[in-house]
Parts: C-alpha cells; structure tokens; sequence
C-alpha cells in the first residue's frame, strides 16, 4: 500500500473516552498526521492524544446544548455528516457507532469503516429505546427513525471496506446492510494488568450500571448465594442496587487504575453479565490471571475460550448464573491463570495495528485493481463474416 498523503478520521462525537475512543487514540497511532472530523467536541473530556490532533465539527457543535444533548440531534447528523468537506483526503477511516460512516469521501478516496456496532437504537435496541423515553419523543420516534434506517442502509454503499470489532457485529453488519466485514478486534492495554501472588474469596463484576449490563442478575445471584461479590461501576441503576445488597455484596461506583488492576488480579472470577458488540472487560480480567464467568452470547464469544479461560452462561436470569457458579467452582482448580494471560496477548494493541494496516492494505489494493479494470480500453466486438 502506497502511504496515503492526507488521512482523515471520522469518529461519531467526542465527549468522554471509552472503548470507540481508545480505538481512535490507536488510530492516531497508526497516522500521526490524520484529521479528525466529528460532530461535538469537549476537549476537556478526551485525551491528549486526541486534542493533540486537528478536531474539526460539524454544525451539531454550535447548536443549544450540544455537549450534553448531542443525541437528541441525531435526525440531523446525516445532513451534518454529508455537509463535512473531505476533498483532497484519499484516505478516508470512519469510526461508526453513532452515526460517522456517511461522509461524502472524495471519489479517488478509500473509505474503511470500523464499526463498533451499527446505530443500536435504529436496529436491534429500537424498541428497549423507544419503551424509555419520552413520550414527545416516543411518538416522533416511528416516523424519524423510518427515515434514518433508510439513510443508514443507503450510506453504507458509500463505504469501500467494513470492519467489525467481534463475529458478533460482523454478523449485526451483514443483517442491517447486508455487506460483509472484516474482524478486528479492538486494542486491549493488556501489559496494564498482571496476575497477583495471591487471590482473595471474591468475585468481581465490572461495567457501567445501566439496564442492558445486566449488573441486577449479578446482584441477585449472590444475594442468594451467599458469596463475596465485589461490584465497580455507576450509573442509573446504582442507588437502586445499593439498596437491594446484602452484606456479602461490596459496591463501590468508582476506583483508580491502580485499585481495577488490584480488583481483577485478586479476584476468584470475573462475572459478566452483559451482551456486548465486543467487550474490553473480560480480556483485562484474563489479562489479570483471572476466569471469567460470561454471558454466551455477544463479543465473549470471541475473546473468553471455554474450559480455558473461563466458561460461559446460557440466559440472563440469576437462576441460570446461580447454576453456572456453582458449576465453576467445581472447574475452576483446573484453570490456569497463565493460559488466560497468554490468550490475552492476542487483543494487545499492537495485534489491531497490524490487522488494520493488513486489512487498509488490501483494500487499497483492490480499489487500484478496479480503477485499473475500470480505465483499460474497451475492446470493438468482433463481426463475424
């Protein structure tokens, strides 16, 4: 692959860092020089990596309240997305959850997508959405979201090659706009966590505490239990949880990286109750040395290997997970935490930097091959006599 002049990075919005953000700084990584195009910028609320990069905004910046409500501006980040100029870039990575994949790229430009998930709240959470808002906006939903899908399958022609973050999206990609992907798997800062000398009695659930975690299901198991459960995170749901514990169950909304990296090293096993399009959680707990229990369904199924770094769960019930505990206990002095950090080294950031590049690569390579198709002469048919 030649080494493209001008690179320009489309990420959704930029107001906080999380797992697409951390994809970004790796991306910054990969072109140093790249451009970065979104629709609302809060500087503050990134890291240096980033606001060490030219950020340039769509219109949705300078509208009212913008850096808390961006999401209620989602009907017109379509028309904000198309009105972005990115003529004299020949490279093109959009980073896709909200909406990003629908710049107009210029015509001799490649276009990659990774796509973290395709828009939740078009497709497959549309109606767990809908059910919680409000009901002005409940009842606009129907009518404005009939027209995004058809945007959102409509832009994704416009895009030269996808790539997904776990078999789980790529097979979410293939339904809402029938294209196949590549896999990539985000970057992991694996060589942050290490296994501990020793381990405490408890169990360990991490995540951001909001319905869809499934943080409750964690909650009431060992509330049956009777165990030692160890819960980090906040949100929504955390007054109400802190409420229904019982003394075996520890809740703390916030630690330090020093005090995670203790949490998962000294941990009996990481429960994971959630479906995620990937899920960075359970690599940094077998990065610690630690099993995880998960929910078999989602991005686990790529990271967590059976019977080797962890197990899985079939239903989100605390009936099912009370039985996947107990049957873990039974298997967990057969677990090698080595074997789990070992596996862990395959989702390093330096693993995304080469499938990125691999998969830029080859899709510069059959772009040239088709405009070279697409420019050799046309041959004059044969007449027969």
């Amino acid at each position: 692959m030649r080494a493209p002049r001008r690179v320009a990075i489309v990420h959704y919005w930029l107001v906080g860092m999380r797992g697409g953000e951390r994809v970004l700084e790796r991306l910054i990584h990969l072109f140093p020089q790249a451009d970065i195009f979104t629709h609302v910028y809060v500087p503050e609320r990134v890291s240096a990596a980033i606001r060490a990069r030219p950020v340039r905004t769509s219109f949705i910046q300078r509208l009212p309240g913008a850096a808390r409500h961006y999401q209620k501006y989602l009907p017109l980040m379509p028309m904000a997305l198309e009105q972005l100029d990115l003529r004299g870039y020949d490279l093109v990575i959009s980073s896709e959850s909200g909406p990003a994949k629908g710049v107009i790229a210029a015509p001799d430009a490649l276009h990659v997508c990774y796509c973290h998930s395709p828009m939740r709240y078009l497709w497959d959470h549309y109606h767990d959405y809908r059910e919680s808002a409000g009901g002005l906006a409940r009842a606009a939903m129907p009518w404005m979201f009939h027209r995004l899908r058809g945007w959102d399958v409509t832009s994704a022609a416009r895009v030269d090659r996808f790539v997904a973050n776990s078999g789980f999206i790529r097979q979410r990609i293939a339904r809402a706009w029938r294209r196949d992907a590549d896999i990539v798997h985000p970057p992991v800062a694996v060589d942050l966590f290490a296994p501990a000398a020793q381990r405490d009695a408890h169990y360990l659930w991490v995540g951001q505490m909001t319905p869809y975690k499934r943080a409750d299901v964690a909650l009431e198991t060992f509330n049956r239990l009777g165990l030692p459960l160890l819960m980090i995170g906040e949100g929504e749901m955390l007054e109400t949880l802190r409420r229904r514990a019982r003394p075996n169950v520890t809740i703390l909304p916030r630690v330090d990286l020093a005090g995670l990296t203790r949490a998962y090293a000294r941990s009996r096993a990481l429960i994971f109750t959630a479906e995620e399009d990937f899920g960075i959680v359970p690599v940094e707990a077998m990065a610690s040395g630690t099993p995880v229990l998960a929910y078999g369904r989602g991005g686990a199924r790529d990271s967590v290997v059976a019977d080797v770094t962890g197990r899985f769960f079939d239903a989100q019930t605390a009936d099912c997970l009370v039985d996947a505990v107990e049957a873990l206990e039974q298997w967990l002095p057969h677990f090698d935490p080595l074997a789990a950090v070992a596996h862990a080294r395959r989702f390093a950031p330096e693993r995304f930097d080469e499938g990125m590049m691999r998969v830029i690569g080859a899709a510069a390579g059959q772009a040239e091959t088709t405009a070279r198709e697409w420019q050799a002469p046309v041959r004059e048919p044969e007449v027969l006599a």
